[in-house]
């Protein structure tokens, strides 16, 4: 949310419908339109006679309602629901240039010249910002050779490029789990360059002088051993930099909009390097499940499972051990965790002996004590490690306070009990999953039946093998495609990469809902429900059910509304249930703008 004054003309002469002599006007930035306190603001600037206009992405919000007037800044298809929204960043710029470009000639201050090379900028930014986007390998190498080895970061800008270095500082706090700190160039080093900082410089469209302060700066950086990235245009040298993404010219006013789209990349090319660097502990973990499980079958006690997971652990603890030596963890990994995991890896591979497990670790060193305790050392890692680009925990955090007692109350709810009574492990069900389920009890008739599946491997790199674990009802007359080919792919795949219950229609024309299960950051298991849907329901319990299921319901409306100018909701009930769950959004919008 961004929100500023636009102050009213004294004078009557070319005054525009939102310019006032009274209160003035007032020009709110929302992407949801739903932010509390931005809303809170326009009704206190309304209440005082103030004029507001929105620029908003999402249609039919609270702030549209508020607004005089609104600017749109997007199709209407699209609701953001990422918390390092970038989308909404550039669409806001671009729509605050056009509204000042519109203001200043309804006022008669604008210069003809200037507002039509900033709107020719404007024209040329996106081909620009492709350019930008085909530095991603260039970006990804500097984001894994730079970031995760540096605890402390920093990001500064001057000019125009203060405002992206805030806008960097935002985002890939969110994306990276950092406490980032922004400042403007030349004040850096005077406030915590001892911490020897990585630091993103925006320099984007500097020239002359202003170039030159800025390259002493950065020499003033490398001195105190920090570890500049700057962000320049093409042609100007940094040579103190440790690496210099070079973007294209633009427009002095929006080259830092460039800056900004490089950052941005940066963030995101940096969360997955850390999220990288779990990889091996990961595969050591899956090692100890894997030698556990067959441990279990064939009846072996724990000495043999030791005896037997020290070779099979073995590459997975030399490569965590390699890079924990050459400092890659230094920026990211907790100090107590990383000693914990490589002396526990130590005692599993043999190396060093069990009787010396009490001195060290304070307990009677048995082979299950040391695989238990390895296994809680390995979670630990990956859990510090992994940064899920998509943000999905931070948004966790707004919703874990005092659900417990909504979570029981969800678990009574037929479809989920169902779920549940299929064999469905409770602790591996999210809360956002079981309000999924909760929402589309409504539109399911009949569960009929079911299968459970094991998942094993990575999902995110894409070799992840799927396995029958139990089935039920009309299922067990049913032969998985697994059977035959266990790779994990289709829209299991998409499912359990996304962690999101899925509706989807099967080749049969049978309607199922997948429903993922996961265990930390790993997905383990994936639940496949057959039901039977009601055909039709009230519009009123349709709507309930669509907004419940993957924000189905404004997606329509959004687009809907693109084209016609109200939602009727009314003809939610003239649509099959199983049509509204499962067509595309945009083959079913067609249905109300064919009347």
């Amino acid at each position: 949310m961004r929100s500023s004054r636009l102050r009213g003309s004294r004078s009557s002469r070319n005054r525009g419908p939102y310019c006032s002599n009274q209160a003035g006007g007032t020009q709110d930035w929302s992407q949801s339109g739903t932010t509390t306190d931005t809303n809170r603001t326009v009704d206190l600037v309304r209440a005082r006679g103030a004029l507001v206009l929105g620029i908003v992405n999402r249609r039919n919000s609270e702030l549209v309602e508020k607004a005089h007037a609104v600017l749109y800044t997007s199709d209407g298809r699209d609701v953001e629901m990422s918390v390092p929204s970038t989308k909404a960043f550039y669409a806001q710029v671009a729509a605050g240039f056009l509204l000042a470009c519109a203001l200043g000639q309804e006022l008669g201050t604008d210069e003809a010249r200037e507002t039509g090379e900033i709107l020719a900028g404007l024209r040329r930014l996106p081909d620009a910002m492709e350019a930008v986007l085909a530095l991603r390998e260039d970006i990804a190498l500097a984001a894994a050779r730079l970031a995760p080895s540096r605890r402390h970061w920093a990001v500064v800008g001057n000019g125009l490029n203060r405002i992206a270095a805030q806008e960097l500082r935002i985002k890939i706090s969110e994306l990276c789990y950092k406490s980032i700190s922004c400042d403007a160039t030349e004040d850096k080093k005077h406030i915590d360059l001892s911490s020897e900082p990585l630091i993103l410089v925006c320099a984007a469209g500097l020239e002359g002088p202003t170039a030159d302060d800025v390259a002493k700066e950065i020499a003033i950086f490398r001195a105190h051993k920090a570890a500049p990235i700057v962000i320049a245009t093409e042609g100007t040298s940094y040579p103190a930099a440790l690496h210099t993404v070079s973007v294209p010219p633009a427009h002095p006013r929006l080259a830092f909009l460039l800056a900004t789209m490089a950052g941005h990349l940066f963030g995101y090319e940096a969360a997955l390097s850390i999220d990288a660097q779990a990889r091996p502990l990961r595969e050591a973990r899956a090692a100890i499940e894997a030698a556990a499980a067959r441990a279990a079958q064939s009846e072996e006690g724990s000495h043999e499972l030791l005896d037997r997971l020290a070779a099979e652990i073995q590459p997975a603890a030399n490569r965590f051990l390699d890079d924990l030596r050459a400092g890659a963890y230094d920026g990211t990994l907790e100090a107590s965790t990383a000693a914990r995991i490589a002396s526990l890896l130590r005692y599993a591979e043999g190396i060093v002996p069990l009787d010396a497990y009490p001195l060290e670790h304070g307990k009677l060193g048995t082979p299950a004590t040391c695989v238990e305790d390895l296994t809680n050392a390995l979670t630990r890692g990956v859990e510090e490690l992994t940064r899920p680009v998509d943000a999905i925990k931070h948004q966790a955090k707004t919703v874990t306070v005092g659900i417990s007692r909504a979570e029981e109350s969800l678990l009574e709810v037929p479809v989920v009990a169902r779920l549940l009574a299929a064999g469905a492990l409770r602790d591996r069900l999210s809360y956002r999953a079981l309000r999924t389920l909760a929402a589309l009890d409504a539109a399911v008739a009949e569960v009929t039946g079911y299968t459970r599946y094991r998942i094993e491997g990575s999902v995110a790199d894409g070799r992840a093998t799927i396995h029958v674990v139990d089935q039920g009802g009309i299922a067990r007359s049913i032969t998985s495609r697994t059977a035959s080919n266990p790779s994990l792919r289709g829209t299991k795949h998409r499912a359990a990469f996304e962690r999101e219950v899925t509706v989807v229609r099967g080749h049969d024309g049978r309607i199922v809902v997948l429903v993922p299960e996961a265990k930390h950051t790993e997905v383990t298991g994936l639940t496949l429900l057959h039901v039977r849907l009601h055909q039709r329901v009230a519009p009123a319990t349709a709507r309930a059910v669509l907004s419940g299921y993957r924000h189905r319901y404004g997606a329509l409306v959004d687009a809907v509304t693109e084209t016609e100018a109200a939602f009727d909701d009314s003809r939610l009930g003239d649509v099959a249930l199983a049509d509204l769950l499962v067509e595309p959004v945009h083959v079913l919008a067609a249905r109300w703008r064919s009347g």
